[in-house]
Formats: C-alpha cells, sequence, structure tokens
C-alpha cells in the first residue's frame, strides 16, 4: 500500500528538514560503546526538506509516493514515521487477508516483502482492527519508476541527501535486501520490455539467438514468450515463476533447471544497461565497462549498479521428461526407514546431475517429496534409466515409494505442469548450503545426518527446519565460469535452503536465539559435512562468519576492488554483498551504518 506525495502531505504532520545546499556527511551515533557515521533518518537534521522531497516528485512525473505496509487495510489506524493514519479499509483488509500468501499479489504493492521476517512483521493483516501498525524495517518513500530517469533521479537524491537506497523489484527475497528501515526505495518492476533476436550482434564471439529483457521482467513471463517464438526458444531463469530475471537473479548467479546444461544465469549474460552510483547510463558487456559487466554477472545484488536492462542469451526449446517421486507418512511410519530412503536417494545424486537431470526436492519430517526431475532432451525411458539405481535400492531395502513420470514438448510445457507455486507472506530465517561432488562421495551419510540437525536444530524446535533441495551441476555445461560466482559451483551436485520458521511476536531476543540456531546449528552441521562446499548468494545466511569466501570464493579480492571502483562511498547496501565489510545495522535492525 502506499499514498501519493501530495495527498500525504496533506495528512502526515511534517518533519523539519536540513538545507537543500549541501551534502550531508555520515551522521554520528553511539551504539552499545561503539561509533558509527549513519545515513540520515527522518528525524536528523540532515533529513531532506518538504521542499526538496517536493521537487523530487516533480522529476519523477508525480510518481514518489508514502510508502504504508500492505497489511495496514485491516488496522484502524497506521502510525507511521510522520503521523497517524486512517487505514481500515473492510474490503481491502479481506483482499489483503485472503491475498497474503499469493506472490504475485505482493509483487504488485510498491515495497512489499514477499517474506516478511525483514520487515519487522509490524503490520500483518489482522482480524482485530485495533492491534497496532507501524512501518516496521520498511521503506518511507517509494518511486514507482516508469522510466530511467527516475531511476536516476532516485539514485541521485539517495546519493545527495545521504539516505538509505533500496532498489526493490519482485520483493522476492529471503534475506532482507528489499528492505530498509527509514530508506528510499525505487521500484523497477514496472520495465516489462522484451525484445528477441534470432542473432545477437553485440561484443563478443556469440551471435545465436538472444533476449534483452527490462529490469521487472519474472521468469514466467520469460519463459511464456520465449515459447510463443517461432520457433520456440528457451532462456535460463529460476524455477519460481514470480523471480525478476535482470534484477537479483542474474546478480546473485541464478540457478535454476536449465544449469545442468547452460550453467547459471550469469553465465548467459551479454550485456547490461545500468545507472552507476554517480548517476552514469552506463553499457556493460564484454568490451565496454567489461569489470563492470563480470561483477554484475554473480558478483551481488544492489552492489554494483541498478540494472535497467539485460541481454541474455536463448536456446531451442527440446522434449523434455519429468519425474516425481514421493516417500511419506502415506507409505511408511517407519522413522528409520523413511530416513534410509533418504540416504540412498542422495547417495545416487552425483550420478543423477552428471547425466544431466536436474531435481527440485523438498524435506521435511517423514515427508520427501521430488518435484520434479527434469530430463531436458530426454524421453521418459531415458530419465527414468538414469534413475533406476536408486529405484532399486529402494525395492532392495523395502523403502515404498510411488514415482510418476510424464513427458513433454517443450520444457516450458514441463514448467507450467509440474512446478508448485511458492507461498508468501511467511515470517522465517534462511540459510543453507551446497554440497559438492567431492562432499557427497565421500560423507553422504554425514549430509544426512546433517539434515536430520536440520529439520530439529533443538529438542524445542524439533521438526520445526524445513529443507528445500536442488540437484544441478553447474559446471556440466559451463565447466569455465565466465562469471562473477563462486568457482566451487562448477563442481556442485545439491544446493539446500534451509527455512526456520519464526513465531508471530517474536522478541528481539528470541529472533537473536533463532538466528544463532540457523548459524551456528543448522548451517553449522550443513557446513561439517561439505567441507568442500560454498554458499549461494541470495538464499542463504547473511550472517554467517566468512560469508565473503563462502558466497564468492577466489573471486572476492577482485569484486571489492571493482566496488571501490564503481561505488566508493557506498550509496549501494544490500547486506553481505562487496564492500559492505564496514557497514552495520544498529539500533535493532534501523539504523545502516559505518563503524569507525
Amino acid at each position: 500500500m502506499a499514498v501519493s506525495w501530495f495527498s500525504a502531505v496533506s495528512n502526515f504532520s511534517s518533519i523539519i528538514g536540513g538545507g537543500e545546499s549541501s551534502v550531508p556527511p555520515l551522521v554520528d551515533r553511539t551504539w552499545n560503546g561503539s561509533n558509527y557515521g549513519c545515513k540520515c533518518y527522518p528525524g536528523d537534521e540532515c533529513w531532506p526538506s518538504q521542499s526538496l522531497w517536493t521537487k523530487l516528485n516533480s522529476m519523477v512525473d508525480g510518481n514518489l509516493l508514502v510508502n504504508i505496509p500492505p497489511g495496514a487495510p485491516c488496522h484502524d489506524t497506521f502510525e507511521g514515521p510522520f503521523g497517524t493514519v486512517s487505514t481500515y479499509d473492510a474490503a481491502a483488509c479481506a483482499d489483503a487477508i485472503a491475498m497474503w500468501p499469493d506472490e504475485s499479489w505482493g509483487v504488485e504493492k510498491p515495497a512489499a516483502a514477499l517474506w516478511t521476517y525483514f520487515t519487522n512483521d509490524t503490520c500483518r493483516p489482522t482480524n482485530n482492527p485495533a492491534d497496532p501498525c507501524t512501518l516496521g524495517f520498511y521503506g518511507v518513500y517509494v518511486i514507482q519508476a516508469h522510466t530511467r530517469d527516475h531511476v536516476k533521479a532516485g539514485v541521485d537524491f539517495a546519493r545527495e541527501n545521504n539516505l538509505r537506497l533500496i532498489i526493490r523489484n519482485t520483493g522476492h527475497d529471503f534475506i532482507g535486501r528489499s528492505t530498509g528501515w527509514g530508506s528510499l526505495v525505487v521500484n523497477t518492476h514496472s520495465f516489462q520490455d522484451i525484445q528477441f533476436t534470432d542473432r545477437y550482434s553485440g561484443p563478443g564471439q556469440y551471435n545465436g539467438g538472444a533476449v534483452t529483457i527490462g529490469a521487472g521482467v519474472q521468469g514466467l513471463t520469460l519463459l511464456a514468450q520465449a515459447n510463443a517464438q517461432n520457433p520456440p526458444v528457451t532462456v535460463m531463469t529460476g524455477e519460481c515463476p514470480t523471480v525478476g530475471v535482470a534484477g537479483g537473479l542474474v546478480q546473485g548467479g541464478g540457478h535454476g533447471p536449465l544449469t545442468p546444461k547452460y550453467g547459471l544465469v550469469a553465465d548467459n549474460a551479454l550485456s547490461f544497461d545500468v545507472i552507476t552510483a554517480d548517476g552514469r547510463y552506463l553499457t556493460a558487456n564484454s568490451e565496454e565497462n567489461p569489470d563492470l559487466f563480470w561483477a554484475l554477472k554473480g558478483g551481488g545484488p544492489s552492489a554494483f549498479a541498478v540494472v535497467l536492462s539485460v541481454t541474455f542469451k536463448t536456446f531451442p526449446e527440446e522434449k523434455t521428461t519429468g519425474v516425481i517421486v514421493n516417500i511419506n507418512s502415506t507409505h511408511t511410519n517407519d522413522t528409520n526407514l523413511f530416513w534410509d530412503g533418504v540416504k540412498s536417494f542422495h547417495k545416487y545424486s552425483n550420478d543423477f546431475v552428471d547425466a544431466g537431470l536436474y531435481g527440485y526436492f523438498e524435506l521435511m519430517p517423514q515427508r520427501l517429496h521430488i518435484k520434479p526431475f527434469v530430463g531436458i532432451g530426454k524421453t521418459a525411458k531415458e530419465t527414468n534409466a538414469i534413475l533406476q539405481t536408486m529405484f532399486d535400492e529402494f525395492k532392495a531395502k523395502g523403502i515404498p515409494y510411488d514415482a510418476e513420470s510424464k513427458e513433454y514438448d517443450t520444457w516450458f510445457d514441463l514448467y507450467v505442469d509440474l512446478f508448485d507455486d511458492e507461498t508468501a507472506g511467511t515470517s522465517a530465517l534462511t540459510g543453507g548450503w551446497m554440497f559438492t561432488h567431492q562432499d557427497v562421495e565421500e560423507n553422504n551419510d554425514g549430509i544426512i545426518e546433517a539434515f536430520k540437525t536440520v529439520l530439529s536444530p533443538r529438542g524445542d524446535l524439533k521438526d520445526q527446519g524445513v529443507i528445500i533441495g536442488h540437484l544441478w551441476n553447474a559446471g556440466l555445461g559451463t565447466p569455465v565460469s565466465n562469471s562473477a560466482t563462486n568457482p566451487k559451483l562448477r563442481k556442485s551436485t545439491d544446493f539446500i535452503i534451509v527455512i526456520l520458521p519464526i513465531p508471530d511476536g517474536a522478541t528481539w531476543a528470541q529472533k537473536e536465539d533463532f538466528q544463532y540456531v540457523l548459524t551456528n546449528i543448522q548451517d553449522a552441521a550443513l557446513r561439517e559435512a561439505g567441507p568442500n562446499g560454498c554458499s549461494y548468494v541470495s538464499e542463504n545466511d547473511p550472517y554467517q562468519s566468512n560469508w565473503q569466501v563462502h558466497f564468492w570464493g577466489e573471486e572476492y579480492p577482485k569484486l571489492i576492488e571493482i566496488r571501490k571502483k564503481w561505488d566508493p562511498s557506498g550509496v549501494f547496501y544490500a547486506v553481505s554483498t562487496p564492500g559492505t565489510e564496514d557497514w552495520e545495522v544498529i539500533e535493532y535492525g534501523t539504523r545502516l551504518c559505518r563503524k569507525y
């Protein structure tokens, strides 16, 4: 929810801002005995005056909005940073309650986060309108950018006024990079252009098919339009239909069902159009600004520049097979037998990915749901032949299961049929780890024991953890990286996402405890079981120690140098991305500051 700037200023009591002539320095703060220099926030003398905000609104053609959380219509009032606003709307509240789990609903909100833990959950939908509603960790203002000049105006305004800047595309974000207390948000989701070409004519040796997409284009939209080409083509995307391909996905590296064949999303990027921290429009490719081009391919979202559009390779569509496998409580309530089944499944994961299969699975107490194994260019007979060793071991061990195979004319047909929609609106911490071929070969039993720890990390958290697994070999089709991604990903077999739900109303102390559990019990078990592995930039615990090496490995020093070159003042900030070592969010998750 958001309201226009001009309607807002008549409802909110204004805060006196600072002068308009100079760029303010960092704001001195002391927290827990340490001294910091912080970004500028409401209430600080440096906060821009109303006339400056009015000028910004004019520069973005009236698209500056005052941000109100999407759950506010269920509350009598919103207690915002500029005063109290009446927000209750019965119809809008009913819509919010019904649609809260729907990712597409959240994507279309100006600044909503699809997973809400890092918003501080202070204004969720409720059946009690008297419940309080505050801004939490959401941004104060949103620019609903419709042109590149709108984006530039936001970047310039944040830089010149020392504001925390958030670049928000879809809000498809597990670790809080799309939110930030007291920030100015630039929403790029309206950038929806898609243009295909049969022959790429840009720099470099590649001259095959390509597509140029705007920053806001999502996976399902892109794949649908690719499939509608004559002849049909496909593009590397994530497995989730709502993820923004040109935004955080490619900048985090980007894995998906086509990874075994074509590598990571970042490996398939040909050119970027961006706005830099100093407000310049630039193209980055193999000849123009090649260092920036390399860094944008997996070097971290919202770290080097604002992406306006990206050009990617396209590939011919192929027949595809999907196989669904289940072992769950409808088959057996024998816990030991269930875990034997999980062990047998994972035991052969190296063989699966080396044969070109992709696998997506969910692991919960007494439930292994593999939906699906994907065989690009393979018949059902060929795909099942690859899986037969697993099926044979199930039979030999007496492990009950069910399996189903389906053939499709194209990968896109499988995608829309077999991949389930994700659910938004939940509050959870996210961690994980990537296991290499060597880890699986040498310590599969240890990996399964680590899975058990993730699902039940402590006595009071029995059966509370969830695992989302992705089987792929990113080095199969692209053995040598051409991107900033961690080289260890070229030896990958299984990337695990850990989910630890957070209860409603958790206190700060409880949240700190849950973070400890995620980092030091769940993820620690995975790291110990897979000493040759690494972390994935966008779906992991950003508060783990040594995140620089876990995320980027030997590429990190180069990324630091590029970050210093392109954003020396820290205009951009996303947690645990190159160059953020000296920055910290203090005062209970609010102010972004540099430690002196």
